[in-house]
C-alpha cells in the first residue's frame, strides 16, 4: 500500500530559547498506509497529542514535515484548512464542542464550511449520523438533550461528514462506560470495514487498541520506542511495562501463567487466542 501520511524528521519544541524549552515530539519518522487502523500508545508526556495535532496541520513543525498523499501538508500554508478537512480529528470530550441548537445543525457545521450544500449536504449529515447509530428522529433533537454517548456520536459524525481522508480519535471512548465504549468502537470498525478509510486511534486503553487495530505505534520521552503488529507488540510486554504502560488483561494473565510453568505463549492479546492456546494445552494434557 501507498503512505497516505508520512512523518520525517519530525520535531516539535516548546518555549523555544526559554529556561522551559523542550521537544515534545523529537526526530520522529513513520508512515501510514491508506486505509490503515493504526493504534498510537504512551504514556503521559510521551507525545501523543502533540504529535496527532501535526497530523491536520493545528500544529506546525520546528523541523521536518509531515506529507499527507505525498505533499507536506505546509507547502502552501494559506491551504492549510483544506488539510483540515482532508484529515479529521475527534478531541478528547468532543461533546463539549457541541453548540447548535439542533443535532442536524452541529452536523451540517463541518461540511457546511467546506461548501457543500442543498442536497448534498443533507446526504453527508444523514449518512454520518447513520455511521454513528443516530436516528433520524434524533436529529431535530437539542444535542444537550441527549446522554453523553449520544453526544459523543454527534460530535463524531460532524466530522465523519466532512468525508476526511484520514480520521484521527484522541482517547474517543474516555469517560463512557463499559457498553457506551463498546457500542462506539463498534461503529468505529463499522466504519473504518465499510468505507476502508484511514484511521488512527489515541487510547491508553490496551484492550481497545488491542481488539481494534492492525498496528500499533508506541511512544515514548518524543520519540518512537517500537512499531509493529499488535502480536509483535505485546511479545515485548516487559518493555512496555518498564515504559509505564499497560498491556492487556489477556496479555497479564498469560504472562501469569507462563510465570507459573504453563507452557503457553505469553504474547496472546485476545480472549479468543488465549482460550485456543488453552484449549491446545488441554488436549495435549498439559492443563487440567
Amino acid at each position: 500500500m501507498e503512505p497516505i501520511l508520512e512523518i520525517k524528521n519530525l520535531t516539535h519544541t516548546y518555549g523555544i530559547g526559554t529556561p522551559f524549552q523542550r521537544s515534545a515530539v523529537e526526530d520522529m519518522s513513520f508512515s501510514v498506509d491508506a486505509g490503515e487502523f493504526l493504534g498510537i500508545i504512551g504514556h503521559t508526556g510521551s507525545g501523543k497529542s502533540t504529535l496527532i495535532q501535526h497530523l491536520n496541520g493545528l500544529l506546525k513543525p520546528t523541523n521536518g514535515q509531515v506529507l499527507l498523499n505525498g505533499k507536506d501538508i505546509w507547502a502552501e500554508p494559506k491551504k492549510i484548512r483544506d488539510v483540515r478537512f482532508r484529515v479529521g480529528l475527534v478531541f478528547q470530550y468532543p461533546e463539549y464542542q457541541l453548540f447548535e441548537e439542533t443535532v442536524y445543525k452541529d452536523i451540517a457545521f463541518g461540511p457546511a464550511n467546506q461548501g457543500k450544500t442543498g442536497d448534498e449536504l443533507d446526504r453527508c449529515i444523514r449518512e454520518a449520523a447513520r455511521l454513528v447509530g443516530i436516528r433520524d428522529d434524533q436529529l431535530d433533537k437539542s444535542p444537550f438533550e441527549l446522554s453523553g454517548g449520544q453526544k459523543r456520536r454527534v460530535a463524531l459524525a460532524g466530522v465523519l461528514a466532512m468525508e476526511p481522508e484520514v480520521l484521527i480519535l484522541d482517547e474517543p471512548t474516555a469517560g463512557l462506560d463499559p457498553a457506551g465504549r463498546e457500542n462506539l468502537m463498534a461503529n468505529i470498525r463499522d466504519y473504518h470495514r465499510n468505507k476502508n478509510k484511514t484511521i488512527i486511534l489515541v487510547s491508553h486503553s490496551m484492550d481497545e487498541i488491542a481488539q481494534n487495530v492492525d498496528r500499533i505505534l508506541v511512544l515514548k520521552s518524543a520519540h518512537v520506542l517500537m512499531s509493529g503488529a499488535p502480536a509483535e507488540v505485546f511479545a515485548r510486554a516487559d518493555e512496555l511495562i518498564t515504559a509505564g504502560l499497560d498491556v492487556p488483561q489477556v496479555t497479564r494473565i498469560a504472562m501469569a501463567l507462563k510465570a507459573r510453568g504453563v507452557e503457553i505463549d505469553p504474547a496472546v492479546y485476545t480472549v479468543e487466542a488465549l482460550e485456543r492456546e488453552l484449549l491446545a494445552l488441554r488436549k495435549g494434557g498439559a492443563v487440567c
